[in-house]
């Protein structure tokens, strides 16, 4: 994997560190976890202290993992820098995506940086979709792309019917953080990359118009 940047030790630095915390400190956990209530009482800092909180150890595990993999592609394509700004700017477009999601839900919590890392994955395939992934359920290679595409329709699927105790609005939020912020970064792609960038903004369109016909 080569040498690892450090702005993705500080970042997973920083997951470890609050996470752990918050394990241990329930009254942490409360104060800083995203909750619809919170913030619209004016507890805006949830929208971010909550992407540095996991429920547990194998939740920050698989984050800071899928993190760790996919930040060289975009550091190394981009800058370190921007490499950050990709990760904020996800992380808040994840929170407020899940916000717009359950505003009406005044109890409706969430912690977890997938929101941001998804956003990092999503900036990575946009980066370079020609690149192969492998699953562990999938013993074949899939094109970055594909996979792109496929996690985004399952990510609608999951938030038209409430799949599991998961985030997938915030994934979803994270991902068109991670596509737009790339494209405004990189806007060459438009020209170089220009069939890659249409098919990967498919899912983002397909959400924005369920939601607008009232299917979401």
């Amino acid at each position: 994997m080569g040498k690892i940047d450090i702005i993705t030790i500080i970042i997973i630095a920083a997951n470890v560190v609050i996470s752990y915390k918050g394990f241990g400190d329930y009254s942490f956990f409360d104060k800083y976890k995203f909750h619809v209530g919170g913030v619209q009482r004016g507890e805006k800092v949830r929208m971010f202290s909550s992407g540095f909180l996991h429920v547990d150890t194998q939740h920050l595990l698989f984050n800071m993992l899928t993190l760790y993999f996919f930040a060289p592609v975009v550091i190394n394509l981009l800058t370190p820098f921007y490499f950050a700004l990709v990760y904020v700017g996800s992380l808040f477009l994840g929170s407020l995506l899940s916000f717009q999601f359950h505003k009406n839900e005044y109890h409706y919590s969430a912690v977890g940086a997938s929101g941001a890392v998804t956003g990092i994955l999503y900036s990575a395939i946009l980066l370079k979709p020609g690149m192969s992934l492998y699953m562990f359920f999938v013993p074949i290679p899939i094109p970055a792309y594909i996979f792109g595409i496929g996690y985004l329709l399952y990510s609608i699927y999951g938030m038209k019917n409430k799949v599991g105790n998961i985030g997938h609005d915030a994934h979803f939020g994270g991902a068109i953080g991670g596509y737009l912020i790339t494209l405004l970064l990189s806007p060459s792609l438009l020209k170089t990359n220009f069939l890659m960038v249409c098919l990967l903004a498919l899912p983002i369109v397909l959400l924005f118009v369920l939601k607008r016909m009232g299917k979401m």
